[in-house]
């Protein structure tokens, strides 16, 4: 049988492929994990009633009108800052 370089070539190179795709899955996981260390999951439901609350928190969108955002900005740009 004789030694045919193209396929040694080919095998070579597909191994090396294989190795740089498990050896950046293996970083990508210790990465995230590390990352993801410190997150917890939140002790209570935010849609679980709480004590003395009769019904469920409905999250209503507020429409502001633009004059009195506009007159609140004014207001705090205008009152002296209390350093």
């Amino acid at each position: 049988m004789k030694f045919n370089s193209t396929v040694a070539l080919t095998l070579v190179l597909l191994s090396l492929m294989v190795g740089a795709g498990v050896v950046s899955a293996a970083w990508g996981y210790a990465l995230g994990r590390e990352a993801l260390k410190g997150v917890t999951q939140p002790d209570v439901r935010p849609t679980v009633l709480s004590e003395g609350e009769s019904q469920a928190r409905t999250d209503d969108v507020l429409i502001i009108p633009e004059e009195k955002i506009l007159e609140d900005v004014k207001a705090r740009v205008n009152t002296p800052s209390q350093n």
